[in-house]
């Protein structure tokens, strides 16, 4: 049975590294880092992840699954350069570091998270994502040879094996572009682990633009969740522990590019549910493999960002959509399922997808401004019941015509 649990927590880590590690990359590289400080800043994400999960594991005796965040990769990867370069965007990963930090240590920023409307939240996320998730439709058109058995691939396993579509859809598309053979082709990719250490630099811009929107991100698109699915297998594991656990983790990760390390949301129920292991107080176990998992495939870094430069860039970010299509779905759905709020939350929507850049800030943050403004706007205009119509005065008969 401890194979088993093992076995469950290597399929989580490699399930969980394949399906974004595109998005990672491509989201460094937007904030601008090359391609030796993107591939610096996985190999560091990996680890912090590793970190944090066996430790957690041996502590607890839980089954917390540990990520890096995603929709924050997508993120970046909306929001582009910004002043200062990547040296801007490490100070702004450091700031959020200490945001989930101090969400550990108080219970304040946590109460702040959560008094955000959950359908603004959703939008935002939303908004972030959309242009990544039309990404695989815009390759169909401009590298049919590559994309399509790429989109088939992943078609036909999310009807059948949903948690292989995205890795073997990445398998389909490192074939294609061995293949095609551009640059070169694989055999010139570094294989040694690539370390390089980035000076950060403080930037109002780059802290409301990418820390302030990428902690809100991580907290309710992974944190939050996370938590919600332990739940739902009866784990409560201690949240502030758990946030300052990451947090130190992505505060070691940020000056060697990692942009942030969090509670995982979707492997989290590959690690906890009873396939892993029939005896809830032993699938921990899968969450210690999941972490030595992370560990070893952080040594092929390099190698992933070769491949990711040697395809064309929208088959990565191609790949990088669909992995992220169950995410703008969820997202959707939790910003207009409710008729309250949906006005602020299409809003928030709308200017997020816009991509404006005001004052140097992205469109993430513009997105919770608008949404809240209007939320409170048309909270004040109009009760929560909608008003009751009067009927008309009746017109006595001699007024009649």
């Amino acid at each position: 049975m401890r194979v088993q649990a093992v076995m469950a927590g290597l399929v989580s880590a490699v399930v969980g590294y394949a399906s974004s590690f595109t998005v990672v990359l491509a989201g460094l590289r937007a904030v601008g880092a090359t391609p030796g400080q993107a591939a610096s800043g996985l190999l560091a994400l990996c680890c912090g992840v590793g970190a944090a999960a066996i430790f957690l594991g041996l502590r607890y005796r839980m089954p917390i699954s540990i990520a890096w965040s995603t929709p924050g990769a997508a993120l970046l990867m909306a929001t582009g350069p910004v002043p200062g370069g990547f040296p801007a965007a490490v100070g702004a990963f450091i700031v959020c570091a200490g945001l989930l930090v101090l969400a550990g240590l108080s219970p304040w920023p946590a109460r702040a998270i959560a008094a955000i409307p959950r359908p603004i939240a959703a939008a935002m996320l939303a908004g972030v994502i959309l242009s990544l998730c039309t990404a695989p439709v815009r390759a169909v058109v401009d590298v049919p040879m590559l994309a399509v058995p790429v989109v088939l691939t992943w078609a036909v396993l999310q009807r059948y094996q949903r948690r292989w579509a995205v890795p073997c859809a990445l398998a389909v598309a490192v074939v294609a572009i061995a293949v095609q053979g551009n640059g070169g082709g694989l055999s010139g990719a570094a294989l040694r682990p690539a370390v390089e250490l980035t000076a950060p630099a403080l930037s109002l811009p780059a802290v409301v633009s990418i820390a302030i929107p990428l902690f809100l991100v991580t907290m309710a698109a992974q944190n939050v969740p996370g938590m919600a699915v332990m739940a739902t297998y009866g784990y409560l594991p201690p949240l502030r522990p758990v946030l300052v656990t990451t947090g130190l983790a992505s505060a070691v990760a940020a000056p060697f590019g990692g942009h942030a390390v969090n509670l995982a949301a979707i492997t989290a129920a590959l690690t906890a549910g009873p396939d892993t292991h029939p005896d809830p107080g032993r699938r921990w176990i899968a969450t210690v493999a999941l972490g030595a998992g992370q560990l070893a495939l952080g040594l092929g870094a390099g190698l992933a960002m070769a491949l990711v430069l040697l395809s064309p860039p929208v088959l990565v970010t191609a790949v990088a959509g669909l992995a992220l299509l169950s995410a703008l779905g969820s997202s959707l759905a939790g910003a207009v399922t409710e008729p309250e709020g949906r006005e602020a939350a299409v809003v928030t929507f709308v200017v997020t997808a816009s991509g404006m850049t005001i004052l140097s800030i992205g469109a993430a943050f513009w997105g919770l401004v608008a949404g809240g403004l209007t939320a409170l706007l048309l909270h004040r205009r109009s009760p929560s019941e909608p008003p009751v119509e009067q009927p008309a005065p009746a017109v006595p008969a001699d007024q009649r015509t």
